[in-house]
């Protein structure tokens, strides 16, 4: 990128040739060509056949696409290595920096990595989806410490990644032996019998075992499932631990100066990178809707699942002024650009060299980050970003108002105003900057002598997980002989409203008030009318949700009381029950053992071999069905969706699509060959829509994947609006039910023991269960082609089911079933979800394939895929039951109500099974069961 100002006015050149655009790959330098900033590194380096990583979720949740970035940080001077995830990262944010996947730490033919060797030995790959996001996870924490990690940290690495099938315990005994450990603990040199026979006193049971090693002269192996290696340490600079199997950090990037960037994207799209603040404020000034890019963890979501498209995109991440972090007498001054990993590290900093009275809010924001998304996303996520999004479920914006932090905003004339975090937030995604306005820095001050700041969070699970509801809370104190007083407060929640919320009259109420019991209990009242989540709020669990903001407060008092009456032994009559809720929260390793026998019987069958795509998975060779090299003629698929649950569709017009670049056909039941009526038992089901609205209402075709989504969004249906019937409940008032669907179990008689007076107690009411997605994680997949003039139809699928493929394919075709093969290698999981469901979407790219008769490729997103396919069935049960004073069970009368969907698929089967089991292990001498199927009229 040339100047950006000449005699006063905006210039923008591209970047001249000298100053290519570059990046290493697994070692290898690869020049950036222009017209690819709508690219996410995950889609360049699966187009360089790189197909290792991998494309889980799409949004930096599951860790399959998981790769180590490294690159050369001038003001630590020292390479910096951290896995990111690369579905998020766009393509142009890694120049000038190396890349290194699964495939470039080992493979088959050159050997191993210990990291991939120890997985596969220990059997920590099922389905093996997940496993290259695993290896590369456990190599950059590896590659970036300057020891052996310990049990926490290496468990910490891999809490951006997601299992589905094989379960933790064989992954993380896989890297344990990376960890740093005593052995002398397990040594026979430890046990105080020197015989020769002699065995170890196990640490853990305090008996001879034999979990130790044999040191001295007589070393023998004791007998291992896989050889042991020894702690690891990598070097941070050359990485020659493994000499020429390890890749070194490139010396080109080592002496390359960063260089300002000006590339493009299609569709009009621009990419800047200025190398200093004021670039970026006259790129803002020029540009003034133009979005700031750092992490791309929320801008990359909306593009991808939003569809939102911006023009303009800045990438702040070389800017000096935004990347500051400067321990101040007074307080942190951190940058805008300023990661959340390298905001953790000086944090810790911090609280390791400070007094800890002034460490308060500090210890609290380290404690919340512990906990904030997995280390990918905090690798490569700023501060900024995460505040600017204002999300109303934000760990951290709620602490940042708790603390008396202050945001810097610089507008484009280079005028800096300061906002305190309190007042910054104005609504829902709202904030107080202006179009020519940027948040510069963000200043978190020290806490004084008598302050403290908490942090709390509630969620589904303490790892990787959004809040339920979050806080941020500090007080400060002042002692007066032996009684405490509040000099001020505050209280700020998140996921109670659509803003970071403050307790303003809880506040209010606490200033000036001693702190003792009698203010708690007035607080929580105050509390309890101060912070009101409405009945609709999105997120549901409104009770338990509201009930949250108490106990939060009730632990926050307990916390900062017994932390006084440490320091200062003043009692405050707290009952000793209540030190349990202060405790800090911290779990122990992770532990699992795995026993059995291995019987000798001549055979394999019994023993605990690895299995045969064992070493194909820990390298990313094993092919998946979207890994699959795209013929040179192939086309991408996207499937056109109803947008209403039940209509009749009036009118279709694809003329803005066809306006597309690349746009190859729209098809819809009109072009179907064959059959348009599918169905694995019944024909209940259409694969395009005819007249009324079903999932799919046609499949768009297009060059690029991008294109073809782009095409499928600007199909226009004109509908007619009919009533819906959304869950079992609306089907039970409108009578809405798969015909003959009803079926019945029933043994004895329920009334005459009802009524004889036998049973001591009877009760009822009504259980129910809502639905469940299989989340595999790999997305539904197929490449199909045609072959013998179009006789035949080849295709390679993600399916539990491949005979279900060729059927659903044949029939709507028109063809034979000999004529359609269907092939399936491997699948990145089911768990049932790709039993059935997955047929129609091979079906649906079958009908452009054998009419265009060039290839066809779908892949759905996360989203699409579980936004059609269904999920494991919702249930809704009535019951009446009877029993005796011992508690057995005389009489049940049980109706249960199956959400089938608007087709039928397998929900007889499913209904069936649950009929089946509903008595459990129990043997009922009077029972009746009666089992409906619920029909949606929706999409």
């Amino acid at each position: 990128m040339g100047p950006l100002r000449e005699n006063g006015e905006l210039l923008f050149f591209p970047i001249k040739n000298e100053e290519e655009a570059i990046i290493f790959v697994n070692g290898k330098r690869l020049v950036l060509n222009d017209g690819l900033a709508h690219l996410t590194l995950l889609e360049y380096l699966r187009g360089l056949g790189l197909t290792g990583t991998k494309l889980g979720c799409g949004e930096g949740g599951c860790g399959a696409c998981t790769v180590m970035l490294s690159c050369y940080n001038t003001v630590k001077q020292r390479t910096v290595h951290r896995a990111i995830n690369a579905c998020l990262a766009p393509l142009y944010s890694v120049e000038g920096m190396h890349v290194i996947t699964v495939e470039g730490i080992g493979n088959q033919h050159q050997g191993l990595h210990p990291v991939q060797e120890t997985l596969c030995n220990s059997h920590g790959s099922q389905c093996g989806f997940c496993t290259p996001g695993f290896v590369m996870s456990m190599y950059a924490l590896l590659r970036s410490s300057k020891e052996p990690p310990s049990h926490e940290q290496i468990e910490e690495s891999l809490a951006g990644n997601l299992c589905r099938c094989t379960g933790y315990r064989p992954i993380l005994d896989a890297f344990r032996i990376f960890a740093k450990t005593d052995n002398t603990l397990y040594s026979y040199n430890a046990s105080t019998n020197t015989s020769g026979d002699a065995k170890v006193i196990c640490p853990s049971t305090g008996k001879p075992c034999d979990c130790g090693e044999r040191v001295g002269n007589d070393s023998k192996d004791i007998g291992t499932s896989h050889p042991v290696y020894k702690p690891l340490s990598f070097s941070e600079v050359d990485g020659s631990f493994y000499g020429n199997r390890e890749l070194i950090f490139p010396p080109e990037l080592l002496s390359r100066k960063p260089h300002p960037l000006y590339l493009t994207g299609p569709r009009g799209m621009s990419w800047f990178r200025p190398l200093n603040l004021q670039d970026v404020l006259d790129l803002k000034s020029r540009f003034p809707d133009a979005k700031l890019v750092i992490g791309n963890t929320e801008v990359g979501i909306e593009t991808r699942f939003k569809s939102i498209h911006y023009q303009v995109l800045i990438a702040a991440t070389h800017v000096p002024e935004l990347n500051i972090l400067r321990v101040k007498e007074d307080g942190l001054e951190i940058g805008a650009s300023v990661t959340l990993t390298e905001l953790v590290d000086t944090l810790k900093q911090c609280i390791a060299q400070r007094d800890a009275h002034e460490t308060s809010a500090c210890s609290s924001f380290v404690e919340q980050l512990r906990w904030f998304a997995g280390i990918q996303i905090r690798n490569f996520a700023s501060v900024g970003g995460n505040i600017c999004t204002a999300s109303p479920i934000s760990d951290l914006n709620p602490l940042w108002m708790a603390a008396r932090a202050q945001f810097n905003i610089i507008d484009c004339k280079g005028s800096v105003r300061t906002v305190f975090a309190r007042e910054f937030f104005k609504g829902y995604r709202k904030v107080d900057l202006r179009h020519d306005e940027i948040l510069l820095s963000v200043f978190l001050p020290f806490t004084r002598q008598g302050e403290y700041v908490k942090e709390f969070k509630q969620a589904h699970r303490r790892d990787d997980d959004i809040a339920l509801v979050n806080a941020g809370m500090r007080v400060f104190l002042e002692q007066k002989d032996d009684a405490w007083s509040i000099v001020d407060a505050s209280l700020v929640y998140g996921g109670v409203a659509p803003v970071s919320l403050s307790a303003v009259k809880t506040e209010v109420f606490l200033k000036g008030k001693p702190w003792t019991l009698q203010t708690l209990q007035g607080a929580l009242q105050v509390l309890q009318h101060d912070i009101i989540i409405a009945e609709n709020a999105p997120g549901g669990m409104v009770e338990f949700r509201q009930s949250l903001t108490r106990s939060f407060f009730f632990k926050f008092f307990l916390c900062i009381s017994y932390n006084i009456q440490q320091k200062t032994q003043v009692l405050l009559g707290l009952p000793n029950s209540y030190k349990s809720a202060v405790d800090p929260y911290k779990r122990p390793s992770s532990k699992g053992v795995q026993s059995y026998e291995c019987p000798l019987n001549g055979t394999a069958v019994g023993l605990p071999v690895v299995h045969l795509s064992a070493k194909l998975q820990v390298t990313g060779e094993a092919e998946y069905a979207d890994d699959i090299p795209m013929p040179s003629n192939g086309l991408h698929a996207a499937l056109v969706l109803s947008k209403k649950p039940h209509a009749r569709i009036h009118s279709l017009d694809d003329s803005a699509a066809k306006a597309v670049p690349g746009f190859q056909g729209f098809f819809t039941a009109k072009d179907v060959p064959g059959g348009n009526d599918i169905g694995p038992t019944v024909n209940d089901e259409e694969l395009f829509a005819s007249e009324l609205v079903t999932c799919v209402i046609g499949i768009v075709v297009a060059d690029t994947y991008e294109n073809a989504k782009i095409a499928s969004k600007m199909i226009q249906v004109e509908y007619e609006e009919l009533p819906a019937v959304l869950c079992i409940r609306d089907a039970l008032r409108a009578g809405s039910f798969h015909p003959n669907s009803e079926r019945f179990l029933q043994e004895g008689d329920v009334d005459k023991c009802f009524s004889s007076g036998i049973c001591y107690k009877i009760i009822d009411g009504e259980v129910q269960i809502g639905g469940q997605e299989h989340f595999y994680l790999e997305p539904n997949s197929t490449l199909i082609w045609t072959a013998d003039g179009g006789n035949e139809v080849h295709m390679i699928s993600s399916t539990q089911a491949p005979q279900k493929h060729q059927k659903y394919v044949s029939h709507v075709l028109g063809l034979p079933m000999n004529k359609v093969v269907c092939k399936t290698k491997r699948l990145g999981g089911g768990f049932g979800g790709k039993e059935t469901r997955s047929a129609f979407i091979a079906a649906a790219a079958a009908v452009p394939c054998y009419l265009l008769r060039r290839p066809i490729r779908i892949t759905l997103d996360r989203d699409i895929d579980m936004m059609i396919t269904g999920q494991r069935h919702a249930f809704l049960g009535k019951y009446k039951v009877g029993f005796s004073q011992e508690g057995k069970i005389l009489a049940l009368d049980l109706e249960i109500y199956n959400n089938g969907g608007n087709s039928l698929d397998l929900s007889f089967s499913v209904l069936e099974r649950a009929i089946f089991h509903s008595d459990n292990v129990y043997e009922i001498q009077n029972v009746r069961i009666k089992g409906c199927l619920e029909k949606g009229l929706k999409r």
